[in-house]
C-alpha cells in the first residue's frame, strides 16, 4: 500500500467517525442525550490520531513536494493552516465534553454548535485534501519520490483500525460498532 494510499484509508477511517457524531448532533438537537463518555473517547481519537499521527506524515509529505507546483503549494499551505484550527476545534471540544462528563454547568445547544463544527470542519478538510491534494501529488509524484518518502516517514499504524489494534482501544472499537448499530435502530 502506497503512502496515499494510506492516508486516503484514514480519511475512510475518520469519515466513519465523523459519521457517528453527526448523528450524536442530531440526537443532541432532538434532546437525546448520547453517550458522553464514548463521544469523548471518539472526539479525544480523532483529534489525537490526527494530530499525533496523520497530520504529521501529510505535512512531511507536503513539504517533500513542495516548490514543485505553486497550484499546489497554495493547496498545502490552506492545508497546514487547517491542520491548526482543527486541533484548536478539537482541544475545544475536548474541553467542553469533559465539562459536561465533570458536572459543568453549560448549555446543551453551545455543545452540540462546538461538536457540529468540528465534525463538518473534519469532513470538509477531508475533502478539501481528496479532491484538491491528493490526485495532483498522484499524477505528479514518481516512484522514486514515493520510495525516498517512505523512508522518512514514521509509520502510521492506526490503533482503531490497523490490524494491530492497541488494546486501549479494542473497548473503543468495540463500542463504537455497538453504538453504530444501535443509532441505526433508533432512527
Amino acid at each position: 500500500m502506497n503512502i496515499l494510499s494510506e492516508l486516503h484509508q484514514d480519511h475512510i477511517n475518520l469519515s466513519r467517525l465523523l459519521e457517528m457524531l453527526e448523528r450524536k448532533v442530531e440526537r443532541l438537537r432532538a434532546g437525546v442525550h448520547p453517550d458522553f463518555s464514548l463521544m469523548a473517547e471518539v472526539v479525544a481519537y480523532v483529534g489525537g490520531y490526527a494530530d499525533q499521527h496523520h497530520h504529521p506524515r501529510e505535512d512531511l509529505i507536503y513539504a517533500f513536494f513542495r516548490g514543485r507546483s505553486t497550484e499546489l503549494d497554495q493547496a498545502f499551505e490552506r492545508c497546514e493552516a487547517e491542520h491548526q484550527d482543527l486541533k484548536h476545534l478539537s482541544t475545544r471540544l475536548s474541553d467542553s465534553i469533559d465539562g459536561v462528563l465533570n458536572d459543568v454547568v453549560m448549555p446543551m445547544d453551545q455543545l452540540t454548535d462546538q461538536l457540529d463544527a468540528f465534525v463538518q470542519a473534519e469532513k470538509c478538510h477531508i475533502d478539501f485534501e481528496e479532491q484538491a491534494i491528493f490526485p495532483p501529488l498522484q499524477a505528479m509524484a514518481t516512484a522514486a519520490d514515493w520510495d525516498q518518502l517512505a523512508e522518512q516517514l514514521p509509520s502510521s499504524d492506526d490503533p482503531v483500525f490497523g490490524e494491530q489494534q492497541a488494546d486501549e482501544y479494542r473497548s473503543l472499537y468495540k463500542a463504537l460498532m455497538e453504538d453504530m448499530n444501535r443509532s441505526e435502530s433508533e432512527f
